[in-house]
């Protein structure tokens, strides 16, 4: 393991890096919440069809 090259790939990889602009981090945002509700959604809705199964939960 070569930590002097490691740390060279980090700090090139830091420099890189950007703070997003608000629209980016908005949309981005908006799109991960949207997939937390869907997912949750759907976690509902299994859970509402086995609740009205025999031998559901």
């Amino acid at each position: 393991m070569d930590i002097k090259y490691d740390l060279s790939s980090y700090t090139r990889v830091l420099k890189l890096a950007s703070t997003p602009s608000w629209e980016e981090f908005s949309r981005i945002a908006l799109i991960a919440g949207a997939g937390i509700l869907l997912i949750g959604i759907v976690g509902f809705l299994i859970f509402t069809v086995m609740s009205f199964l025999p031998g559901g939960v």
